[in-house]
């Protein structure tokens, strides 16, 4: 099956709706094992990942037609390395010409011994076609926010973006399914409901695949959680499983009012309940500590604007807070410290040290 790609058809270009309307119903006139044969020959080309492998080779058990379709086609693709360009352009319908010099209707001209030749070029070749106008996006966007800013971006499935501070996020719509990577920060994921296209969120090691629901994905790599990708939902349900099928654990269903985080290498831990609200805090512009370290509690505030505060005595970094603060008063929180923990502020150089007492 790997003939040169001088001998091989190109794909035709799918640009629009009527060539995609051709390749269906081209496809709705061929036996449909062979059409099914012919997509997993193509999509084996380029590789299979382990859980595609997998399907493929149950799809293969499942009848012994399934096996015949794709050694026949395997087996035609293959006497294909054996033609000349010439000879596989023979193989092609050609409209024959009037009198008057216009061409009349295409009727195919198949060779006999290589008509089955001439089905395996139409069939990949137009299936590559079909595969690679499925593939093409219908909208691509990139957003990000500021150090300290916020932006709400409305998608035109009618779902709606809310990205925190500092947050990147890559949007993709295609025509059966939708993406959004996630590659840092922080968001708010309302989903417009659509069975037929799965909304998809990558961030880190973990996928967060919904169908419509309200839901956070927080990706800082600073701050709260520091090292783990968070999920939380409100409302709906989610499914959270790693990106690398290889990563431990399996696949979990979250609901309303649970969260889970994941690792830096995709391993979920269990899923626990969540106040949606306290998750959704960024929003108003608030975080919640709940027997936080200072130093993590520092670097929350850091992703929203300098601080200018400084741990160096490890003792003082390791300590616990507690306590609802707004992330625009800077200032308020700093001035709790010494009421809260046994600090003391000690000004150097333009920054402020928090010191033990």
């Amino acid at each position: 099956m790997n003939a040169p790609p001088s001998a091989r058809p190109a794909p035709p270009p799918f640009e629009g709706e009527a060539p995609a309307r051709e390749h269906a119903d081209f496809l709705a006139a061929q036996d449909p094992v062979d059409v099914a044969a012919a997509g997993w020959m193509v999509r084996r080309q380029d590789g299979l990942a382990p859980e595609e492998e997998l399907a493929f080779q149950a799809w293969l058990a499942q009848t012994p037609a399934h096996r015949a379709a794709i050694a026949r086609l395997a087996g035609t693709w293959q006497g294909l390395d054996r033609l000349s360009a010439a000879q596989v352009a023979a193989l092609q319908p050609r409209p024959p010409v009037r009198a008057s010099g216009r061409p009349q209707a295409a009727r195919p001209r198949w060779l006999p011994l290589a008509a089955m030749a001439g089905l395996a070029c139409a069939m990949v070749a137009g299936w590559m076609g079909w595969s690679h106008w499925q593939a093409q996006p219908v909208y691509s966007q990139h957003f990000a926010t500021a150090r300290g800013q916020q932006m709400e971006v409305q998608l035109p499935d009618g779902s709606r973006l809310v990205l925190d501070t500092a947050t990147r996020a890559e949007v993709t719509l295609y025509r059966q399914r939708r993406e959004v990577r996630l590659p840092q920060g922080q968001a708010l994921f309302t989903v417009q409901h659509d069975a037929g296209k799965p909304f998809d969120v990558l961030a880190g090691p973990v996928r967060v695949t919904v169908v419509g629901t309200r839901f956070s994905v927080r990706n800082t790599g600073a701050g709260l959680g520091a090292d783990d990708v968070r999920v939380t939902v409100q409302e709906g349900r989610v499914r959270v499983a790693p990106i690398d099928p290889t990563a431990a654990g399996q696949p979990v269903l979250l609901g309303p009012g649970e969260a889970i985080a994941a690792g830096t290498d995709g391993t979920l831990r269990p899923p626990a309940d969540a106040a949606p609200a306290n998750a959704m805090l960024w929003r108003e512009g608030r975080v919640n500590f709940e027997n936080t370290p200072l130093a993590q509690a520092v670097a929350e505030f850091e992703r929203y604007g300098p601080t200018r505060l400084r741990l160096r005595d490890p003792a003082v970094a390791a300590m616990r807070i507690n306590g609802s603060f707004d992330l625009r008063q800077l200032g308020a929180f700093t001035r709790a410290l010494p009421q809260v923990l046994p600090v003391q502020l000690q000004a150097h150089d333009g920054t402020t040290e928090i010191a033990p007492r």
